[in-house]
């Protein structure tokens, strides 16, 4: 007996997807397309539906399109150590970002306790934020200031000309 076929729409269906997604994933090289059949219509099989929800259960887990690329590469088994370093990098940087998490839930925090518990006519969360920005501006032209000591030429007292958006900068 014949393993099934799907249209693309089955497809998407079949694995949860949207049928861009799947055209996507052919752009991409990570799922193949299937040989069209009669009528012109390609038909996708069991374990095109099955590679498209691997795609996506790796994406769900963190990993990067590039990084499934290579675990597609590998799913024989063959190389699980290279599998196993894939994970693991993934991994470090999911501790890295809980860490930052954290840290930012603990600022937060602290944060709205003295907004709620102090007696500050400014409100302390803007305070913060606004010193963080001031400090990096003042660090910003310190490190376009001369030192002390060094000869610097005069500045001119005209502003310089701004460059014309869009011309030679991308931001």
């Amino acid at each position: 007996m014949d393993e099934p076929a799907f249209t693309i729409a089955r497809a998407a269906e079949a694995a949860a997807v949207g049928v861009e997604t799947i055209r996507y994933y052919e752009r991409r090289g990570l799922v193949s397309q299937p040989a069209q059949k009669r009528g012109g219509f390609r038909r996708y099989d069991g374990g095109h539906v099955t590679r498209i929800r691997f795609i996506k259960r790796a994406q769900e887990l963190g990993f990067s399109l590039q990084d499934i690329e290579g675990l597609l590469a590998l799913q024989d088994g063959a190389h699980r150590s290279e599998v196993q370093r894939i994970a693991a990098a993934r991994l470090s940087e999911i501790r890295a970002r809980l860490a930052d998490l954290r840290r930012m839930k603990r600022a937060l925090t602290g944060l709205l306790d003295r907004c709620r518990h102090g007696g500050a006519a400014k409100c302390p969360i803007i305070e913060a934020i606004a010193g963080e920005t001031e400090a990096k501006a003042a660090l910003r032209r310190a490190a376009h200031q001369p030192e002390a000591g060094a000869s610097a030429a005069p500045r001119s007292p005209e502003p310089r000309a701004r460059k014309p958006k869009g011309h030679g900068e991308h931001r």
